[in-house]
């Protein structure tokens, strides 16, 4: 069929032709247009602190603008003002709804790729990014691209009078039975996709989690490999590690040290009272350390108990050991200047000697036999 048989079966006047081949080109430059007129805008609000974020964003997904989709839109919004018989006016319908979507899905995959870029480039560390990061990267952009993908897709079919229930239905059952047969490897690609995007620990860091402690060597898409302190190498699933508590050393900025101090408990009021002042003077007087308190916390038979808390202001473990080790030496040089024993009560033992009683019907009495009683001193 030719051009003008075409036309004549579809009863166009030329008054109306010409008015949408107008309507057509002049869509296509207002939209031309607009497209270049955003995008330098979206430019130039990049370059602004307060909204560079959003704006490049904006920016990189506008660039994805198809020319053919374009094209077609203005083609469409020509087809549109011509007096067309229902037949067509439904195919022109469809061709908006496929035409629209292909943009629209050009769009959410670009803002998919460029925001999941931006994403993770905030969050890498400060030598770039590392192999678990790149691989949880590509892969959490890989299926959300695929997504959008698919769901353009099913929507387009149902848009052309294809019932999709019964597909949607059989992938959701698959996908189900596939999930159930590899729940265990997929438990622990999608831990270690949260490890690399939340970052709760990094190679190098010093962690304890699930009753061992060591420094983390290769974090994989499904274990995780810890250097022991003991020296052996661990390897634990990186969902079991998200399951348990995790603390990471190398996060700290301070330490917290507590420790208690027992004496004996027959030290006069008077000389007890000077101990908790001794000791803050004791360890204010350490580098890197802040006092918090030193009190009197326990007094029973057995023993009195001071309570000491100071804050290390240097993560390093070794430091803060030598810290501790040079106040405890003091304290006790301090409990041996005031005559103070850690010593606890001492309590005698009083031997008690019984006789058994006389009988007759015994030939001889037995030795008396000693009874132990023992007594708290007073």
């Amino acid at each position: 069929m030719n051009i003008r048989a075409f036309v004549t079966t579809l009863d166009l006047t030329l008054p109306n032709t010409l008015f949408a081949i107008g309507a057509a080109v002049a869509s296509f430059v207002v939209m031309h247009g607009a497209i270049a007129f955003f995008r330098q805008r979206l430019a130039s609000l990049s370059d602004a602190n307060a909204h560079r974020p959003v704006a490049e964003v904006l920016r990189q997904t506008l660039a994805r603008t198809s020319h053919l989709v374009v094209l077609a839109t203005a083609l469409l919004i020509g087809l549109s003002v011509l007096d067309l018989p229902p037949k067509w006016e439904a195919r022109v319908s469809n061709l908006w709804f496929i035409t629209l979507g292909i943009q629209l899905a050009l769009y959410a995959h670009r803002a998919i790729a460029v925001g999941a870029q931006r994403y993770f480039r905030r969050r890498a560390a400060p030598g770039g990014e590392d192999e678990q990061v790149t691989v949880a990267h590509t892969f959490i952009t890989w299926v959300l691209q695929i997504g959008v993908w698919v769901i353009f897709v099913l929507a387009l079919l149902q848009n052309l009078g294809i019932n999709v229930s019964t597909l949607v239905a059989s992938l959701g059952i698959g996908g189900i039975a596939i999930a159930l047969a590899v729940q265990n490897v997929l438990g622990d690609l999608f831990a270690s996709l949260s490890i690399a995007t939340d970052k709760p620990f990094e190679v190098g860091d010093s962690i304890s989690v699930a009753g061992f402690s060591g420094k983390v060597e290769h974090v994989g898409l499904k274990t995780t490999r810890v250097r022991a302190d003991s020296g052996e190498q661990i390897v634990i699933a990186n969902a079991q590690i998200l399951k348990d508590t995790l603390r990471n050393f190398k996060r700290m900025t301070t330490r917290r040290v507590q420790f208690a101090l027992n004496v004996n408990p027959t030290t006069k009021p008077d000389v007890a009272a000077q101990v908790p002042a001794a000791l803050k003077a004791i360890i204010e007087k350490q580098p890197n350390v802040r006092f918090e308190r030193a009190h009197l916390k326990t007094l029973d038979q057995e023993f009195l108990g001071y309570e000491v808390v100071y804050y290390v202001l240097d993560p390093n473990y070794t430091l803060s050991m030598d810290i501790q080790q040079a106040i405890i030496l003091e304290a006790m040089q301090l409990l041996d200047d005031l005559g103070i024993s850690t010593a606890r009560r001492v309590q005698p033992v009083k031997v008690i000697a019984t006789e058994a009683p006389a009988t007759a019907a015994a030939p001889s009495a037995p030795a008396p036999r000693p009874t132990l009683i023992k007594t708290a001193s007073e």
